[in-house]
């Protein structure tokens, strides 16, 4: 069975491929569809956007297949919640990781460790090849550090601190992240409905 990621970055879909290992399923891009179809992401939480890119690919997408679609960001206290469902532009449309990172870290300028809490949150729609669609979340606690350390991951791994650890996900190795994600987290409950299939 084909599950088709509805995300043309690479670095997501690898990821998703580790995470659903155990699972009968043969991931795929959906470049393999010619790449996403153009969405407006107007939901006004992770979980409406996540539906409104997997209900785009499905259109698109043979009818035995399965669709999975993620939205998340990260949330920051200090800031009200945000950048939130902007996270990936937070610094403008076409901002890359390091911009995103940047503006984050300089809106935090003579914030407290303390008030720098925040979370990583996932929100995941699988459509089966039903039709049939279920919603999952997963979050991660932690801490936005003072600058940014690591190169492993992307986003906003560098500048994120998970609860427990001294380190920032772009420090920490891939099989600690794997388990602390809030994607790992949203993906732990999708793997417990879909290995009954």
């Amino acid at each position: 069975m084909q599950l088709i990621i509805a995300t043309n970055n690479a670095h997501k879909v690898q990821e998703f491929e580790r995470l659903l290992k155990d699972l009968p399923f043969e991931v795929c891009s959906a470049k393999l569809y010619g790449g996403m179809p153009d969405v407006v992401e107007d939901g006004d939480t992770f979980a409406a956007n996540a539906q409104i890119k997997a209900e785009a690919l499905r259109k698109i997408a043979l009818a035995d297949t399965w669709i999975l679609a993620d939205d998340s960001g990260l949330e920051v206290d200090a800031l009200n919640g945000m950048p939130g469902i902007y996270s990936a532009r937070y610094a403008g449309e076409n901002a890359e990781d390091v911009d995103n990172v940047s503006k984050l870290l300089e809106a935090l300028k003579g914030v407290t460790e303390e008030q720098r809490t925040a979370r990583f949150r996932c929100a995941l729609c699988l459509i089966d090849s039903d039709g049939f669609i279920t919603r999952f979340e997963g979050i991660c606690e932690g801490r936005i550090a003072k600058e940014s350390h690591g190169t492993v991951g992307f986003g906003y791994d560098s500048a994120f601190i998970p609860e427990g650890y001294d380190q920032s996900f772009g420090q920490l190795d891939e099989g600690v992240k794997n388990k602390l994600s809030h994607r790992a987290k949203a993906v732990q409950l999708l793997n417990e409905i879909a290995s009954r299939i």
